[in-house]
């Protein structure tokens, strides 16, 4: 037994002690401390004796039943400090807990000579970037010779970013690593500065004589200049947005078409990781298909690129609904886009609302979906088409349809979409009411011709929903393949037909199953023979846990057992679509809850009919039980028990044949009534008053957010494809999530926008996010609206 178990607890501890266990308090006062353990002192400490506090915190957190989560809160730090002291005193002994003065220890680089030669060269007109590199020594080293604070600190200033006062880092860890002073501050970028701190290559400072305009123009000329010898650049803090006043009188006088963007240098500003979205979203077709197909947008503040892009950026800040927009700051989503700040949600309603008045939103996916499609050829080799059921949970008399995830029928509407064989979302329609995927399918042919192009061979899958063989049969004239499963019983393969297949996905994950290959013929109509056949290749999988097969029929004959099964098994991502849409971009939302009234003339299923069916189910079964009955009857009766005769007379045997006559009497009714009953009605008779949600500004709004999906996808593949990050296969949207609303400064030049994003958490993401500005600035994308291309960097981690 421990020494702890052996002592004898008191029954308190003083009022003013911390219980971190039940036998361990710990009594922090401003006169000193004790750590007490069932109420004696095991360590004590004195005011300002940090060391024995130190080794009191150290000895405390090897006491049994102690947390150092519970000991870094009752010494009011941190666990990581509390691990570093442990690690320090069982090292060097105590004497390591011994505070060390932070700041440099060796000589200081700025003599009285280098003083002279900073002074000589900055009266010729030398910038401070200029002079640092010319002498060999850091910006900061100039700026204290010439009496001006470092980048991010203001002289005198007392807050996170000032300076100390013995020239060293206030903040310099306890393992003693330091480096130039204010070194930590200028890889941090300018927190704290003024206009006076900006200089151009000329030495020219703004000062209260010049105007804004003359103040910005030496404002761009030092970023370029300090860009242009590798140093970083001086910008003012969050700055008040530029002035756009005379543009929204304009605009609310229907004088101006739009306002266009106009970026204002500013650091640390909130939401610029969203830049990293402009080169996948011009990739989308998203901004240049709207284009073409709006035109843009009636006169007025707000053009159509800025609509659609605060849209996307709203989505992928987790916003996708217009409400949303009262969630994030106008004036931080404003700065992205280069106005004063962001549309309101009235604004947005009402931009949307006209667009969607204009009834083009088929004709935007579609135009999406030709750009997917010539983007990505490789991926578009195969499609995915699935039904979505959107539940409706409201009053409106919306018709009923089965939901899957409900496993009951709901006012719903149902959607068909089609992916491409990585998952992304290429296309969606509203699917015709009451329709089942085979005739979707069918249906939507000629479009998905139109989108793929007219040479192309694409293998389309699909679920045992749209089983139909009289819909392969239309698919392989239509030049397209079939990859599905097999639907209804089948016989088993035999089981020494199977072997070891292995396939390896575009990420260089094995996979390996047991497959069987063949070839079966499907006939057209199961109720007629002569109706003909098709013939598909069947590879079979077997489960090796439970002996279970499952059979996939396709035409691709070029493939390999390992490729179809893995083909027909990556459907799934289109439904991890649906359910990532459903958590991160509102997919099911009714984002308008206009209704308009059903075409009362569309003819609908009887549900009289249905009704009438299962009567006739009901007689036959009835007629079944009435005559095994009588069977049962007359065997008795031809057969009776031995030394016992008997007479079947006719009166008997019309007496055990009579419920056999109702019974077939009662069918042929049922028949009758079922026969004479109309298979389909005008909705009008069966349904009157039933209406339709609208469906415009929903394919409106999935077309946005498919291109903030499309854009979220692209940045996160190019992070696991084009990056070292170590466990990117499952981090990287959530890097990107983090990436996209972290802060950074905004850098404009003539022709080009510059980015310098803020560290994000950790040293590794840091350095992916640094290698994807990478990859971004291959892409040369320019914002929407202007001429300025992008460009990325990213601060060293701290």
């Amino acid at each position: 037994m421990s020494v702890l178990g052996e002592q004898t607890a008191l029954p308190v501890a003083p009022p003013s002690a911390v219980q971190i266990s039940p036998s361990v308090a710990v009594l922090d006062g401003p006169d000193g401390g004790m750590v007490l353990v069932n109420g004696f002192a095991a360590y004590c400490w004195d005011r300002g004796d940090d060391v024995f506090r130190r080794l009191a915190a150290v000895g405390a957190s090897r006491l049994p039943d102690v947390t150092d989560v519970a000991v870094a809160a009752a010494f009011s730090t941190s666990t990581v400090s509390l691990w570093r002291w442990r690690r320090s005193a069982e090292a060097d002994g105590p004497a390591a807990l011994i505070r060390r003065r932070p700041g440099p220890r060796g000589p200081s680089k700025l003599t009285p000579a280098l003083r002279t030669e900073v002074d000589t060269l900055r009266t010729r007109g030398a910038s401070i970037a200029v002079i640092a590199e010319r002498l060999g020594v850091s910006t900061f080293t100039v700026r204290a010779a010439l009496g001006r604070p470092p980048v991010g600190v203001v002289a005198g200033g007392t807050g996170a970013g000032a300076a100390d006062p013995a020239g060293g880092d206030a903040d310099a860890d306890a393992d003693g690593d330091t480096g130039t002073p204010g070194e930590a501050q200028i890889e941090g970028g300018a927190a704290d500065l003024t206009d006076d701190d900006v200089v151009n290559d000329r030495g020219d400072e703004p000062d209260a004589g010049d105007t804004q305009a003359e103040v910005q123009e030496i404002e761009v000329a030092a970023v370029g200049s300090v860009d242009a010898v590798g140093g970083e650049a001086l910008l003012p803090v969050l700055p008040d947005p530029v002035d756009r006043s005379p543009e929204r009188v304009a605009a609310r006088w229907g004088l101006l078409p739009y306002a266009p963007p106009v970026f204002a240098p500013a650091a640390r500003v909130p939401l610029a990781g969203l830049f990293l979205a402009v080169p996948a979203l011009a990739a989308t077709g998203l901004l240049e298909g709207a284009r073409q197909v709006y035109g843009g947008v009636p006169y007025g503040f707000y053009g159509l690129d800025v609509v659609l892009c605060e849209a996307v950026f709203r989505a992928l800040l987790g916003e996708p609904r217009a409400e949303g927009a009262t969630r994030v700051n106008p004036t931080d989503l404003g700065r992205v886009l280069g106005l004063d700040r962001a549309p309101e949600v009235k604004t947005v309603r009402r931009k949307m609302g006209l667009l969607a008045a204009r009834g083009k939103a088929e004709e935007l996916l579609t135009v999406q979906a030709r750009r997917h499609a010539a983007e990505h050829e490789q991926a578009m080799s195969v499609l995915y088409v699935d039904g979505h059921v959107r539940t409706y949970h409201g009053t409106r008399r919306i018709q009923k349809t089965h939901a899957p995830r409900l496993r009951f029928p709901a006012p719903a509407t149902v959607e068909t979409w089609i992916a491409d064989a990585q998952g992304a979302p290429v296309w969606v329609v509203m699917a015709e009411p009451g329709a089942s995927l085979a005739s979707e399918i069918r249906r939507l042919l000629p479009e998905i011709r139109g989108i793929v192009g007219d040479d192309r061979r694409v293998l389309v899958g699909f679920d045992r929903g749209g089983w139909s063989p009289a819909l392969f049969a239309d698919l392989i004239a239509a030049g397209f393949d079939v990859l599905t499963w097999r639907k209804g019983p089948t016989p088993d393969v035999n089981a020494g037909s199977f072997s070891t297949h292995t396939h390896i996905d575009e990420h260089g994950v094995k996979r390996t199953f047991q497959l069987a290959d063949s070839t079966v013929a499907i006939p057209l109509d199961e109720h007629a023979p002569d109706a003909g056949q098709v013939t598909l290749r069947q590879v079979s999988k077997l489960d090796p846990g439970t002996g279970r097969q499952v059979h996939i029929l396709t035409t691709r004959t070029d493939l390999t057992a390992g490729q179809v099964c893995f083909s027909m098994a990556a459907r799934w991502r289109e439904e991890n679509y649906f359910r990532y849409g459903r958590m991160h971009f509102a997919l099911d939302s009714h984002d308008c809850y206009a209704v308009t009234d059903d075409d009362p003339d569309r003819s609908v299923p009887n549900p009289a009919k249905k009704k009438a069916h299962r009567a006739v189910q009901a007689a036959r079964a009835r007629l079944a039980r009435a005559e095994t009955r009588r069977d049962e009857q007359l065997l008795a009766l031809r057969s009776p028990a031995p030394g016992i005769s008997t007479v079947i007379t006719n009166q008997t045997l019309n007496q055990i044949t009579a419920p056999v006559h109702a019974a077939r009497a009662e069918l042929d009714a049922a028949v009758a009534a079922h026969r004479a009953i109309p298979t389909r009605l005008p909705l009008g008779q069966v349904r009157p008053g039933q209406q339709v949600l609208d469906t415009e500004t929903k394919l409106l709004t999935h077309a946005i957010r498919m291109a903030a999906f499309n854009t979220q996808t692209a940045l996160a593949r190019t992070i696991i494809t084009s990056t070292g990050y170590r466990k990117a296969g499952n981090e990287a949207h959530a890097l990107v999530r983090s990436a996209l609303a972290g802060t950074g400064d905004i850098a404009p030049a003539p022709g080009r926008l510059h980015i310098r994003l803020d560290p994000l958490h950790t040293p590794r993401s840091t350095a992916a996010l640094a290698e994807l500005c990478t990859a971004l600035n291959d892409a040369a994308a320019v914002f929407p609206g202007t001429d300025l291309q992008m460009h990325y960097s990213v601060k060293p981690h701290r």
